[in-house]
C-alpha cells in the first residue's frame, strides 16, 4: 500500500510505503494535531445519535413504516458570509430546479488578478457526505474545505448538490451527481469556460460522497467521451461511508463512537439502500460484490486514486479493505491513514481540514497536466 510518508518536494507531506492494519502498533504516527478523539454532539439537533438516531436524523417513523422529515430547514452558511473574502469568489448556480439540485461553486480570487490574464485552475467536484440522508452543499461542516482547499491548491471548486433519502433512495445520488457532471461540462458560465481547467478534473467525496465518486466514477469510467471535455484525472475518497453485514473489527470497536455510533449507520444505510435490501447490498459492500474486470476501464485511462482515513473511525477497516482490492486490481493508489481521530474529522477540526489540503494539494499536482494559460 503506498501511503503518506517523509521523503518527497513538501515538507509536510510525503510519500512512503506502509502497511496499515488492525493493530494499533502498526498505524504510523498521525503527521498533524487531532483536538479532540471524540467530537462534541451536532449542535443542530443536540440529539446523542446512539441512542436516538431517528431524532438526529431529524426523521419520524410513522405506524405504517414510512419515515417523515420534521423540516427541509436545514442550516445554510449563506453565500454572503463569503463577501470580502480576500480569497475566494463565491456564487451559487442551479442545476435542475425540479430536482432542487443547485452547485456552489468557488474560485480563488488571484483568478481575476493572474498574470497572464486568462489562467486556468484544477476543477474539483466536491460531494459532500450526510450519510445520503442529511447535509446539504451550504452545510456550515464543509464550510472548512471550501475555504482551505480552494485558494491553497489552487482550484475551482464546485460542491455539487444530489436529493436525499428517504425520499430519494440510491441509486438517486449517484444519478443526480452524474447528472451534475454533464451539467458542468455543459455549462456556459463565465466561469467555468474562462477558469475552469477541464483537462484536469477531479472527484472527491467525503463519507457519503466518498461512496458517490466511487460508483460516479465506475460509471463515468465505461464512457469517458460523454464527459467530454472533462478529463478525470483522478478520484478522491475522504472517510469512505461503506458497510456490510458482518461487522468488522473497527466497527465493533467504535460501536459507540459519537459521530457514527452503529445504530445511525445501520439506519442510514436502512432508509438510503433500495427497499428490501441489506448492508450486503453494491452500494453498501463493494468488495463483496466485486465483479472480476469492473476497473478496467479505469485502469485504461490512468485515473489515480487516493484515499484517506482514522484509526478511530468505524469505517478504518473498509477503508483499507478498499485499498487493498483496488490495487490487487492493479490500480495507481495512494492512501494515507492516521492514528486517532473520528469520522468526519477533516470537515470538523480546521487543523485537519488544512492537513488533507496538504495531502489533496500534492495529489493534484502530481497528476495534472500542464495548465492552461
Amino acid at each position: 500500500m503506498s501511503s503518506m510518508g517523509d521523503n518527497t518536494k513538501s515538507a509536510d507531506v510525503s510519500i512512503s510505503v506502509e502497511s496499515v492494519d488492525d493493530q494499533s502498533s502498526s498505524i504510523p504516527p498521525p503527521k498533524i494535531a487531532t483536538t479532540a478523539t471524540e467530537p462534541p454532539l451536532s449542535k443542530k439537533s443536540r440529539v446523542d445519535p446512539r441512542t436516538d438516531p431517528y431524532g438526529y436524523l431529524g426523521l419520524v417513523r410513522n405506524p405504517d413504516g414510512s419515515d417523515t422529515r420534521k423540516s427541509n430547514d436545514d442550516p445554510k452558511t449563506p453565500i454572503s458570509s463569503y463577501n470580502g473574502s480576500p480569497t475566494l469568489l463565491v456564487k451559487d448556480i442551479t442545476v435542475n430546479e425540479s430536482k432542487n439540485t443547485w452547485a456552489r461553486v468557488f474560485l480563488p480570487k488571484e483568478a481575476i488578478n493572474s498574470s497572464p490574464a486568462g489562467r486556468k485552475f484544477p476543477l474539483l467536484i466536491y460531494i459532500h457526505g450526510g450519510g445520503f440522508v442529511i447535509c446539504n452543499v451550504a452545510t456550515p461542516l464543509f464550510d472548512k474545505l471550501y475555504r482551505i482547499f480552494t485558494p491553497e491548491i489552487p482550484v475551482m471548486l464546485v460542491s455539487i448538490e444530489y436529493r436525499r433519502a428517504p425520499e430519494h433512495r440510491l441509486p438517486a445520488a449517484y444519478e443526480d451527481c452524474l447528472e451534475d457532471l454533464h451539467w458542468i461540462k455543459n455549462s456556459k458560465d463565465e466561469w467555468f469556460t474562462k477558469y475552469a481547467d477541464f483537462s484536469n478534473t477531479f472527484l472527491m467525496g467525503s463519507s457519503a460522497g466518498g461512496n458517490i465518486a466511487y460508483f460516479i466514477g465506475l460509471r463515468a469510467s465505461v464512457s469517458p467521451g460523454d464527459l467530454k471535455p472533462l478529463n478525470i484525472k483522478g478520484v478522491i475518497l475522504n472517510q469512505p461511508f461503506f458497510g456490510g453485514v458482518k461487522r468488522t473489527r473497527s466497527e465493533l470497536r467504535n460501536a459507540n463512537d459519537k459521530v457514527l455510533p452503529t445504530p445511525l449507520s445501520d439506519l442510514m444505510w436502512e432508509l438510503a439502500l433500495p427497499v428490501g435490501s441489506n448492508r450486503d447490498h453494491e452500494f453498501c459492500n463493494p468488495i463483496l460484490n466485486y465483479k472480476k474486470g469492473q476497473f478496467n476501464h479505469i485502469k485504461a485511462l490512468g485515473w489515480k486514486i487516493l484515499v484517506t482515513g482514522y484509526y478511530g473511525d468505524p469505517l478504518f477497516d473498509r477503508q483499507v479493505e478498499l485499498v487493498k482490492m483496488l490495487e490487487e486490481n492493479g490500480l495507481p493508489v495512494l492512501s494515507k491513514f492516521d492514528a486517532g481521530g473520528y469520522h468526519g474529522i477533516d470537515t470538523a477540526e480546521w487543523p485537519n481540514a488544512k492537513a488533507l489540503s496538504k495531502v489533496v494539494k500534492y495529489f493534484v499536482e502530481s497528476n495534472i497536466a500542464t495548465l492552461t494559460v
